[in-house]
């Protein structure tokens, strides 16, 4: 085991830091751009993780975390449009996430927001991340 949990934040902030300022691109899955599950599965991938391609698949994968528990690398999820799951981004600690948002591009937002991502979280999924625990 190599570092723990301070190995895996920074291994993780690593992965994500580049990406901050890449600009929001519909079905964007690149450096050149990136819609919400394109950026959380371009990070994963990035860590040797293959993520399915939509915020709602993979909400589907993983374990179930409680907001109270969540570490950084977990996946945040969101219903930003009233029906469904349709927004995803990559929980970082102290009540930040990480995620492509329209308009906005690669961008840091506090899951505490009044105004917007606290009415509009549902949940969030631990994905297991190998290079991140060993």
């Amino acid at each position: 085991m190599g570092g723990g949990a301070a190995f895996a934040a920074s291994s993780l902030t690593d992965a994500i830091n580049p990406l901050y300022g890449v600009p929001y691109k519909a079905s964007g899955q690149t450096t050149k751009g990136f819609d919400c599950s394109g950026f959380t599965s371009y990070v994963f991938d990035s860590l040797g993780v293959d993520l399915p391609r939509s915020s709602a698949s993979q909400h589907e994968v993983g374990t179930s975390v409680d907001r109270d528990d969540l570490q950084p690398g977990d996946l945040v999820f969101f219903n930003t449009n009233g029906r469904s799951i349709s927004h995803v981004g990559i929980y970082i600690g102290d009540n930040m996430f990480a995620h492509s948002e329209s308009g906005k591009g690669v961008v840091k937002s506090s899951l505490n927001d009044p105004y917007y991502w606290s009415k509009k979280y549902v949940g969030a999924k631990r994905v297991s991340i190998p290079s991140l625990t060993e």
